[in-house]
C-alpha cells in the first residue's frame, strides 16, 4: 500500500495539478489493440525543433504523428543527458542512481584496466563504452566489441573478465521484460557496438542488435559530415524497414516482427554541433555546395535551422514517413504505437551564447599553478590518469569528477567555487547537494564525487574544436527533448505539463498490457506512464 501511494504521489507531482485525459479516439484504441511498440531516439531533438517543424513543413511525417498523437513540449531527461543515460531512461524508466551509467566514458572504482588481465592491485579506472573498444581492420570497425579492450571486473564465478557495457546495468531494460513476460521478439539499431548496453544485465535482451559505427576510432569519422551521418542512419532505416515487414535486420530470415524496436538517429545531432561540414572533403558524397563547407546550428536563438541541419531533419523526417508506409504495408500500422522522442537535447541553441575555453582539466592549470597539493592540481592529475585508480575527469558541456583521494573532495569542491567565474562554472554539486539527486559517492562506486555545471553555452573544448554544440549536462537545451506518442487511433493533443522521457519505459509496457512495475528502476524511483494517455479526466490542448 506504500509503493502505491508513493507512485501515486510521485505522479500527481510530475503532472502538475494537470487534470489527466484520454488520448485516444472513442472508436481509437482500446486494450489489447497495441502488439507492438516503435521507438525512435532522434538524438540532439528538441520540443522546439518539433514545434518549428511541424509548424513549416506541412505534409511531414512529424506533423502526421503530431495530428494523430499526444505530443509533450515540455520533457525532459531525468539526469544528466548523455547519450548513455538518456538511452537508458528510455528503456530502464530510470536515472544514474539506478542503472548506474553516467556517460559513454566515466569510471568505477571497483574495475580495473583492460591490460590488467588478472584484476590484482588496487581497483579503479576508467569505464570506456566508446568507439574505441570495436575490433578494427584496416581502420575499419568489424562492428563487434573487442573484448581485449574493455575494462575487468570480478565475475560472478570469481574470475577476471571482460566488464562488457550490458555488466553495467544494475537494473533491467523494457527488451528484457518483453522477453521474460511475452516470448515477444526485440530489436535495436544505434550507432556503436557498445549499444550492447540494451541487451541489459541478462546479456540477451535484445534477438536482433544491429550497431553499424558512426565514428571509427582509428579511420574515418561520418559525423564530419550531415550527408555521411544520414547514410550511416540509413543503414539503420533499412534494417528497421526489414523488421516492420517480419524480417531480421538484414533481410535473411523472417522471423516476425519485433514487439518492441527502434533505432536512434544521429543527422540531427551532427548537424546541430557542426562547426563546419566537412572540412577537408572527407565525405565524398557530400558535395553540395549548399552544405558542404558551411556552418551547421541554428542561425538565430528561436531555432531556425541552418541549411546543414535543415538537412539533417528533412532526411529524418523522410525516413520516418518509410516507417509509416512500411507499417501500413505490414497490415500494423494501427495495431503499434510509435513514439519518437531523444536520448538527449543540445546546446546552445543561441550561438552568440557559445564560448570554448578549453578542456576543463587544461582550463584549470590556466587559470591557476598546478603545483603539488593544490587543488589545481589534484583535478589536472586526475585529467590526464591514463588509466588505473587515479581518478578522472569527463568533460562535454558538463564537468564530471572522480577523485583519486575522496578526502580531498571539499578542498577541490571549495577551489571550484571560488575561481567559478574564470572557469566559466553556473554551479558546483558536490557533498550534500549532490546526494540531494544521486548516490552518495562515498557508497556508490560509480557516482563522481563532483558535478560541474557551466554557464549556459560554454563547452569544456578547444577553442578550434569543430563543434558548435555539445550534450552531457543539465541545462534546458541539453535535457529539453521533442516526444510523440503515436497511434492511428489517437486525437491529437499539446501536453505542456512536466514530464520525464524515463516515463517512455512505464507507458511502453502498459500500451502493451504489461506492469510497468517489472521494470526496476520504474519502482525504485516511482516512475508514472506518461499522462494524458490511460486516464479518465479532463484535458490539455492547445
Amino acid at each position: 500500500m506504500k509503493k502505491q501511494l508513493f507512485a501515486g504521489a510521485l505522479s500527481m507531482g510530475l503532472a502538475a495539478a494537470a487534470v489527466q485525459a484520454p488520448a485516444w479516439a472513442e472508436d481509437g484504441l482500446h486494450e489489447g489493440k497495441i502488439k507492438h511498440v516503435l521507438l525512435i531516439s532522434i538524438d540532439g531533438l528538441h520540443a522546439l525543433d518539433v514545434a518549428n517543424y511541424v509548424k513549416t513543413h506541412k505534409g511531414s511525417a512529424l506533423e502526421e504523428l503530431s495530428d494523430h498523437g499526444v505530443t509533450f513540449s515540455n520533457a525532459k531527461t531525468p539526469a544528466n543527458s548523455d547519450s548513455f543515460p538518456g538511452l537508458l531512461a528510455l528503456v530502464t524508466g530510470g536515472s544514474p542512481r539506478t542503472h548506474g551509467l553516467f556517460y559513454d566514458y566515466s569510471y568505477d572504482r571497483t574495475i580495473w584496466a583492460p591490460d590488467n588481465k588478472t584484476c590484482s592491485g588496487k581497483p579503479g579506472t576508467q569505464m570506456i563504452f566508446d568507439e574505441s573498444i570495436d575490433v578494427y581492420v584496416g581502420g575499419v570497425s568489424q562492428n563487434v566489441i573487442d573484448p581485449n579492450a574493455l575494462p575487468r571486473y570480478i565475475d560472478a564465478q570469481g574470475r577476471c573478465s571482460p566488464f562488457y557495457p550490458h555488466d553495467a546495468i544494475r537494473t533491467n531494460t523494457v527488451f528484457e521484460v518483453i522477453k521474460a513476460e511475452r516470448a515477444g521478439r526485440t530489436a535495436w539499431a544505434d550507432k556503436h557496438p557498445a549499444y550492447d548496453l540494451v541487451n541489459g544485465r541478462s546479456g540477451k535482451g535484445v534477438d536482433d542488435l544491429y550497431t553499424p559505427e558512426i565514428t571509427n576510432a582509428v579511420g574515418f569519422d561520418n559525423t564530419i559530415s550531415v550527408v555521411c551521418t544520414v547514410q550511416n542512419d540509413g543503414l539503420k532505416v533499412a534494417a528497421v524497414l526489414n523488421e516492420i515487414q517480419g524480417w531480421n535486420h538484414e533481410g535473411t530470415k523472417h522471423v516476425g516482427v519485433p514487439t518492441v524496436f527502434g533505432m536512434n538517429f544521429q543527422a540531427v545531432s551532427v548537424g546541430q554541433k557542426l562547426l563546419m561540414d566537412n572540412p577537408g572533403g572527407g565525405c565524398t558524397a557530400d558535395t553540395d555546395p549548399g552544405i558542404n563547407g558551411q556552418r551547421g546550428g541554428y542561425t538565430d536563438g528561436l531555432g531556425a535551422p541552418s541549411a546543414v541541419l535543415a538537412y539533417g531533419l528533412k532526411k529524418t523526417d523522410d525516413a520516418l514517413w518509410q516507417f509509416i508506409n512500411g507499417l501500413k504495408k505490414a497490415g500494423i500500422y494501427d495495431s503499434t504505437l510509435i513514439i519518437v522522442t531523444a536520448k538527449h537535447g543540445q546546446s546552445p541553441i543561441n550561438l552568440e551564447k557559445l564560448v570554448k575555453p578549453g578542456h576543463f582539466a587544461d582550463l584549470v592549470c590556466t587559470v591557476s599553478k598546478c603545483t603539488t597539493g593544490t587543488a589545481a592540481k589534484i583535478i589536472a592529475d586526475a585529467g590526464a590518469c591514463p588509466e588505473g585508480p587515479c581518478g578522472w575527469v569527463q568533460d562535454d558541456d558538463i564537468g564530471l569528477i572522480w577523485l583519486p583521494d575522496q578526502s580531498k573532495t571539499k578542498l577541490v569542491a571549495d577551489y571550484l567555487n571560488q575561481n567559478a567565474q574564470y572557469l566559466y562554472i553556473d554551479e558546483v554539486l558536490s557533498g550534500e547537494e549532490l546526494k540531494l539527486k544521486f548516490r552518495d559517492p562515498a557508497k556508490d562506486s560509480r557516482t563522481p564525487d563532483i558535478i560541474v555545471q557551466p554557464v549556459y553555452g560554454t563547452i569544456y573544448t578547444k577553442p578550434a574544436s569543430n563543434k558548435l554544440a555539445e550534450h552531457g549536462g543539465f541545462s534546458f537545451g541539453d535535457t529539453n527533448v521533442g516526444l510523440i506518442v503515436s497511434n492511428p487511433g489517437m486525437d491529437p493533443r499539446v501536453v505542456k505539463t512536466p514530464v520525464l522521457s524515463s516515463q517512455v519505459a512505464a507507458t511502453i509496457l502498459k500500451s502493451l498490457g504489461i506492469d510497468p512495475n517489472e521494470l526496476e528502476s520504474v519502482r525504485a524511483e516511482g516512475i508514472p506512464v506518461l499522462p494524458f494517455l490511460f486516464d479518465a479526466g479532463g484535458s490539455e490542448n492547445e
